[in-house]
């Protein structure tokens, strides 16, 4: 099979237990090169997860001729620039979430890829899952009717003070780390932006949201209530309903999460579970986005909703002052 030389540009932590396990079970990747801040770092990921070469810094990695995908798992503010200077280079790119800190910078993103012919995917992996598609063949099969209510809810712990997360200048904070993943979703059920979008928040005394929710109003009545929040005390909690003029959908399903995952339909006078086995999402998306280089595909995760996505946070912010 043909593979694609992939380059990882940053050490972060979700590359360590997330993407890059994932890129190591995609049949048509190679794990050609990495680079870190410190080259120390990068031989230590190249040693640990069998890349080919390690580079001590960036550029080094976006000059090499070889690499032909760079995946980019850098703190948020970081991401805008450096996906441009992978594109520039003639790199196709997946890069994690937010693609960019607003709508204004991850269009000019798009518009760069198009003038050097390369890909640029945004690493939203929980939209490759076989959940994700089996939801929405249930709304696309009418099983619940008219969606009129979408509601996700993600929360997690609170990170620790000197993440990047904890720094508004960083693009940290709720709604940016979390909020995006409700928010996607809620516009790839919906296929379409809201006329109105309100949000209150929460925040923390270094300025960054630990709470927020957000409602997306539909000019035909239609509504989403995202609920994302970074949270000192208890556990997760996922929870994701969909409901139509028929019936609705429920499922406390994860992002990204694997395995057998359950979803419960109510409709027509009846209540039913269904199961979904979901594998490695990381993996299905790198495995996407090489098949978009190598057999001419488009990107699951496309322009549209990112853009979409970029807009409505846009309004989200303002909303809540960020």
């Amino acid at each position: 099979m043909k593979q694609v030389n992939w380059g990882v540009l940053g050490t972060a932590g979700i590359a360590r237990w997330a993407t890059i396990p994932g890129m190591q079970q995609a049949e048509n990747c190679r794990l050609y090169a990495i680079a870190g801040r410190s080259l120390e770092k990068a031989e230590q990921f190249r040693d640990q997860f069998g890349f080919d070469r390690a580079y001590g810094d960036y550029d080094a990695l976006l000059n090499d001729p070889a690499v032909q995908a760079v995946y980019i798992p850098l703190p948020n503010d970081l991401h805008a620039p450096w996906v441009k200077k992978a594109l520039a280079a003639g790199k196709h790119v997946l890069c994690e979430k937010p693609l960019a800190l607003n709508a204004w910078e991850a269009e000019e993103l798009f518009r760069t890829a198009d003038e050097n012919g390369v890909h640029l995917m945004e690493a939203f992996a929980y939209q490759h899952s076989p959940i994700v598609a089996a939801l929405k063949q249930e709304i696309a099969d009418g099983t619940i009717g008219e969606i009129q209510y979408v509601e996700s809810s993600f929360i997690g712990g609170l990170p620790r003070a000197e993440d990047y997360r904890m720094r508004r200048e960083a693009g940290g904070g709720a709604a940016y780390d979390l909020g995006c993943y409700g928010v996607s979703m809620a516009l790839s059920l919906m296929g379409r932006e809201p006329c109105q979008v309100r949000a209150a928040a929460q925040f923390h005394p270094r300025g960054v949201d630990v709470f927020t929710t957000i409602l997306l109003l539909y000019e035909n009545g239609a509504l989403a209530h995202v609920d994302c929040g970074m949270l000192p005390s208890g556990g997760r909690i996922d929870r994701l309903v969909i409901r139509g003029d028929k019936g609705e959908i429920t499922s406390p399903v994860e992002f990204n999460q694997a395995g057998d995952i359950p979803y419960t339909v109510a409709a027509n006078g009846k209540t039913e579970t269904k199961w979904v086995h979901a594998g490695n999402n990381y993996r299905l998306e790198v495995e996407q986005l090489g098949r978009c280089v190598l057999d001419g595909e488009t990107p699951h995760v496309t322009r549209e909703l990112s853009l979409m996505t970029a807009r409505t946070t846009d309004r989200i912010l303002q909303a809540i002052g960020f």
